[in-house]
């Protein structure tokens, strides 16, 4: 059997290798033919093709694709090893001087790879550009479109793209081959006519692949614009209709320091009306990209970063934002948000979002953004003409929320600004173990004439707040209530101590004061004419009812006949509380709760000046005699 399987193998082998042998050879022979023919095309290229003819099919070429006018100064440079390439300097592409002046670019080094054999049989096709630091310069129209004029190959494509069957579709006719393209050291001018702006971007480096204009393009682009450098990937499937304003599949990202930006799915950059995708946006240092932008808006400075990421589409006249995610600072949300542009209207931004934590801060930092973009003094040139065109509606709601040193829990709040209105309220929220609501409005005037704020606490612990905020002094330890209306004649975001009048209500329960001690109090009124409020802090003062009203006024809170009822004495005080320097100046009584102890506990008034928390008490003699001690 194994004789037999020898005989089977050998039967096979033997025709392969009768024909091995004459295949190499053909291949071999083959192989040194075309190496042959390579050497000689490349040796005798430079007889056989010259430069001029060379030059005028690339100048034929850039007119053709611009429908501008070539015209090359600089001598060219042809080489043929190890591909073909021709290098012309000094490249201007402008309008023929029959037809105009405008100019689109100069560039000073264009290289191209061309084929040698189009060349030998007379034609001219090139690919592989480099363009050594050109200058462009392009206009976007007012439809948001840049302006490919002179009806060139390129501008003739974009005009004659079509839509079908979900795919971009050209005309054979229109279709060109294109390669790659790269940009070194570049400078590219974009003047906006709808705002007569002009953009400029320096050091442009640009890595660009479409091998055919049906095809698709990724490009990479390095530009440095205000001096900070930008990064931006863009690719897409559909470039023709991108370049049209027409909706097209895209891929976006823009890196840098100041700002991290990506955006996946179908756009336009002439309209939002059929937009659909993912946008994710990462502002690390809001202040830093604020001056950087151009904007210079008070009431920011707390907003550190911001960060967005959300499905988005159009919806109506507007956008819609599905599945949001939004952080400012350290505070994360979700929700869903809608911006509207309805024609004759301001645009708005509406919706809810979810916070499990947050600080408001950063909200009432976005709220005076909002209003300082009406203040007429200290912005200049219209900078934050966009905010002032933009109306808000924000519901938010957290399950714990920081609001400077004060904490709220399950809160449920409210942002609106509509055209000379604003208002932000807190509409429910736990508040130290009772209930808080808050109402912060601007009044009209473009928002410079000042505003208003209104709080009011029910049933609180001011006990725990007094201790966790570390406050000193004599203070009221008790659950109470607070309502509280201030005023501002100044625009909020320059409202100082001084500036504010209101009023304030506060009453609370049974509680007590320490640091007051009324028997030492009484006894140190017998003995001397005046003393610290430390020499009689020995106790605390119990009361079981405390009611205090003031007005505030010139940086100064009058109170009105505070009431502390204790159990034995109660304790009145009214006058001027100086609440920038901490001054005081107040007169008080002490005295029986009970009229009928009042020949145990006779009337004890005094005055009450120097500085908190440890003013100077003066006893005041009574009509007819002075206090004594009992």
């Amino acid at each position: 059997m194994s004789t037999s399987r020898h005989r089977r193998w050998r039967r096979k082998i033997g025709p392969v290798s009768r024909w091995l042998p004459a295949f190499a050879r053909v291949s071999t022979l083959l192989l040194l033919v075309a190496l042959a023919l390579f050497v000689a095309l490349r040796v005798a290229a430079p007889y056989l093709i010259t430069t001029g003819f060379v030059r005028s099919g690339i100048e034929d070429a850039l007119s053709k694709w611009t429908g501008y006018h070539a015209e090359i100064k600089g001598d060219p440079v042809l080489e043929f090893w190890p591909t073909p390439r021709i290098t012309l300097n000094q490249v201007t592409i402008g309008q023929p001087r029959e037809s105009g002046d405008k100019l689109l670019g100069s560039i000073e080094s264009l290289s191209a790879d061309f084929s040698l054999i189009d060349a030998l049989r007379g034609r001219t096709s090139f690919h592989e550009f480099h363009l050594l630091r050109p200058k462009l310069a392009l206009t976007r129209d007012e439809n948001g479109l840049i302006d490919w004029s002179y009806a060139g190959l390129l501008a003739r494509a974009i005009s004659g793209v079509r839509y079908e069957n979900g795919a971009e579709v050209l005309d054979p006719a229109l279709d060109a081959e294109i390669g790659a393209v790269t940009i070194e050291d570049g400078t590219l001018a974009v003047t906006d006519v709808k705002s007569a702006k002009t953009y400029n971007l320096d050091s442009v480096t640009a890595d660009i692949a479409w091998p055919r204009l049906s095809e698709a393009i990724s490009a990479v682009v390095i530009a440095r614009i205000n001096g900070v450098d930008l990064k931006v990937d863009f690719a897409s499937r559909q470039p023709l209709l991108a370049f049209a304003g027409r909706s097209a599949e895209t891929r976006t990202s823009l890196t840098s320091s100041l700002l991290t930006a990506r955006f996946q799915g179908i756009a336009s950059i002439a309209s939002l009306s059929a937009l659909s995708g993912n946008i994710a946006v990462n502002i690390p240092d809001v202040p830093a990209f604020l001056t950087w932008s151009g904007r210079s808006v008070p009431g920011v400075g707390t907003l550190k970063s911001a960060s967005l990421e959300s499905d988005i589409a159009s919806s109506g006249s507007g956008l819609r934002f599905n599945d949001l995610s939004l952080s400012l600072n350290e505070a994360s949300a979700t929700g869903v948000m809608d911006l509207s542009t309805t024609a004759g209207r301001r645009p708005k931004i509406g919706g809810t979002l979810a916070f499990d934590q947050m600080n408001l801060k950063p909200f009432l930092d976005a709220f005076a953004l909002r209003l300082a973009a009406g203040e007429a003094e200290g912005l200049s040139n219209g900078i934050s003409e966009p905010l002032q065109l933009l109306d808000v509606d924000v519901r938010l709601s957290a399950r714990r929320a920081e609001m400077g040193r004060f904490e709220l829990s399950d809160v449920g709040a409210s942002m609106i600004v509509t055209g000379g209105e604003a208002k932000f309220d807190i509409g429910d929220s736990a508040f130290e173990g009772g209930e808080m609501t808050a109402h912060l409005e601007a009044t009209r005037r473009d928002f410079d004439g000042g505003g208003k704020l209104q709080l009011s606490i029910r049933d609180a612990d001011f006990a725990g707040l007094a201790e966790r905020l570390q406050l000193k002094g004599p203070l009221p330890l008790a659950t109470g209530s607070l309502d509280l209306e201030l005023q501002s004649p100044k625009a909020i975001w320059t409202t100082g101590p001084a500036d504010v009048t209101g009023k304030l209500h506060f009453w609370t329960k049974e509680g007590t004061i320490p640091g007051i001690d009324a028997g030492a109090l009484r006894t140190q009124a017998a003995e001397k004419p005046f003393f610290p409020l430390s020499a009689a802090a020995s106790g605390a003062f119990t009361f079981s009812r405390l009611d205090l009203q003031a007005d505030f006024a010139n940086g100064s809170a009058e109170i009105h006949d505070a009431h502390i009822a204790g159990p034995a004495q109660t304790l009145t005080l009214s006058g001027v509380i100086t609440y920038q320097s901490n001054g005081l100046a107040l007169s008080g009584s002490l005295e029986a709760t009970d009229p009928a102890k009042a020949a145990e506990l006779p009337l004890l008034p005094f005055f009450v000046g120097g500085s908190w928390p440890n003013p100077v008490i003066s006893p005041v003699p009574l009509f007819g005699g002075t206090p004594h001690a009992p």
